[in-house]
């Protein structure tokens, strides 16, 4: 893969203690409870040239996804009103809506394909696919592309 970076998603408890502070770091500085990047990195118990070393890293899921595009796949039941609860818990979470594909049914499953922009108010996609997971008649949710 030349020219093309590898990107991977880990959960929290597998991502080294100096990664995380490096995140909190940038966190201060962001919402300016720090004021400069010694003073941030001092905050969070490592060196300004670790923050340096590690700041184009790494970076919270939900943050790398604000302003993109996310694809849902939901398997559901065939029933009258699903759709529109599934529609309603999404645009709760503040997700732009840019497409809806729902197959035909097969065996009273339907399979939609949701297109949702994800913007500075957004929830985090985890929480757009558990609002979904939770909708009675709602078999799974998974993420299948996120631009």
């Amino acid at each position: 893969m030349a020219g093309q970076e590898e990107l991977y998603v880990l959960k929290r408890r597998a991502v080294p203690q100096v990664l995380l502070k490096v995140v909190e770091a940038q966190r201060l500085l962001q919402t300016k409870k720090a004021s400069s990047v010694q003073e941030a990195a001092d905050m969070v118990g490592i060196s300004r040239s670790s923050f340096y070393k590690y700041k184009e890293d790494i970076f919270p899921f939900r943050d790398s996804s604000k302003g993109k595009v996310i694809t849902l796949l939901a398997q559901m039941d065939d029933e009258p009103g699903i759709l529109s609860i599934l529609l309603q818990k999404t645009a709760g979470q503040k997700a732009n809506i840019l497409t809806i594909n729902q197959g035909i049914p097969v065996n009273g499953i339907a399979s939609v394909t949701l297109g949702l922009e994800i913007g500075e108010d957004t929830a985090d996609p985890s929480q757009i696919v558990e609002q979904i997971e939770n909708t009675e008649g709602v078999h799974s949710v998974v993420i299948l592309a996120h631009e």
